[in-house]
């Protein structure tokens, strides 16, 4: 099978990278090249292993056991006090979490499109409201209520490749510097100011709500373990195919602006200040991978935490059940009502980053635990190198969620 017809063939892969490459990922990576240069490359190539090894296992799972991350883990607490504590941390990571995401995809993908729109927001009897900011949604909505796993797939799959042609040929088009990009990716080095940078660049690749998703919706895609080397695969091309967006995003930023000095507080901001080295291709590349990376966000968001809460609490998993969908439709709702009016969730931003500090390490090691347990996955449990590669990238996960409770509760800074 050719390169061309593995990218046509992705499936749940496609969605995971669609799902990492949101706003928040493009304004960080986009910080990342106008502050450091090529210096934090190699932090997204361990973001990308690190998401590849704990994907992997959470695939392996879903495609073995037939359930989903939240039911394994559900049933992994035997103490209804555990079982209550586990419940409570991931509707609170997941769902609250995902709420308060929800309004910067929208927000993201709005950005993109008032770049190149002259109406940017309306005055109303309630005030001044972004109207673009309920269109992404409604195009959120319609995706998700068809209730159609293949539908989903190709549109994702659609919207992934836009970033993907967007954002590299805007880099390839400033024409960045090989030996210093090719040095910034394997020679780790953590620049003064940029370890904060750095572990925003791990954290919005590696996140829980992805596990969750995984675990699910490759059961809607294979039915057997015949299918566990084609899963790799797909992950494999599409977490590749993710990682060079984000990668193209920071060489673009480290390319333009490293070393003269200039400000870019956002993604939005390096279209603007792209186009007097490239016209108005800048701002229209910039603009469609911007609109495409927070519509993605904005679909699986809402998609990720009706995952994680119908498996949480036992119930059925099914696209077209009105439990499953009434969870993503409240995610979504909030999501553009926040973004609509302008609001910013800063509180509930906080509150997520604590429990995803805490959550993101205590579902590593128990997903170690169940991927070890032949009760549960009979011939395909870990093999000791997965094993080794886990606990280191566990290991990283416990330091960097340790490091992200103490900064969102401003015991360090």
């Amino acid at each position: 099978m050719s390169f061309l017809q593995r990218l046509r063939s992705m499936g749940p892969g496609i969605l995971i990278a669609a799902a990492f490459i949101g706003p928040g990922t493009i304004t960080t990576c986009t910080l990342a090249g106008a502050r450091f240069g090529y210096a934090l490359l190699w932090g997204l190539l361990f973001s990308v292993f690190a998401t590849i090894v704990l994907q992997e296992m959470t695939a392996r799972l879903g495609i073995v056991s037939r359930m989903g991350l939240g039911e394994a883990l559900n049933k992994q607490f035997t103490s209804k006090l555990s079982r209550a504590l586990a419940i409570f941390l991931v509707l609170s990571a997941i769902v609250i979490g995902n709420a308060a995401y929800e309004t910067g995809n929208i927000l993201g993908a709005t950005l993109g499109v008032e770049h190149t729109s002259k109406i940017t927001s309306i005055n109303t009897l309630w005030g001044e409201i972004r109207p673009w900011g309920i269109v992404i949604g409604l195009l959120a909505f319609v995706v998700l209520i068809t209730g159609s796993y293949k539908a989903l797939e190709k549109i994702l799959t659609g919207l992934v490749v836009l970033m993907g042609v967007s954002f590299l040929s805007t880099a390839i088009m400033i024409g960045p510097e090989l030996l210093p990009m090719l040095k910034g990716l394997v020679i780790p080095t953590i620049p003064k100011g940029g370890l904060l940078i750095l572990v925003g660049l791990i954290g919005t690749t590696v996140v829980p709500y992805n596990l969750f998703l995984h675990a699910s919706i490759v059961q809607e895609k294979w039915k057997s373990a015949d299918a566990l080397k084609t899963a790799r695969i797909d992950l494999i091309l599409s977490m590749i195919l993710g990682g060079i967006i984000s990668v193209s995003v920071v060489v673009s930023s480290a390319a333009a602006f490293f070393g003269p000095g200039t400000e870019i507080k956002g993604a939005s901001g390096l279209a603007v200040q792209l186009e007097p080295l490239l016209g108005s291709w800048a701002g229209i590349s910039m603009s469609l991978g911007l609109f495409a990376a927070g519509i993605t966000s904005a679909i699986t968001a809402p998609l990720a935490a009706a995952y994680a809460t119908a498996g949480m609490l036992n119930w059925k998993v099914n696209l077209k059940s009105w439990k499953f969908r009434t969870v993503w439709m409240i995610i979504l709702f909030i999501g553009v009502l926040f973004s609509t009016i302008g609001f910013k969730p800063i509180q509930a931003i906080v509150f997520a980053q604590i429990t995803n500090g805490i959550l993101l390490p205590v579902i590593a090691i128990y997903l170690l635990v169940i991927m070890n347990s032949r009760r549960v996955l009979g011939e395909h449990t870990n093999k000791i190198f997965q094993n080794i590669l886990s606990f280191i990238v566990v290991l990283v996960m416990v330091l960097l969620g340790t490091r992200s409770i103490l900064l969102a509760t401003g015991i360090i800074t």
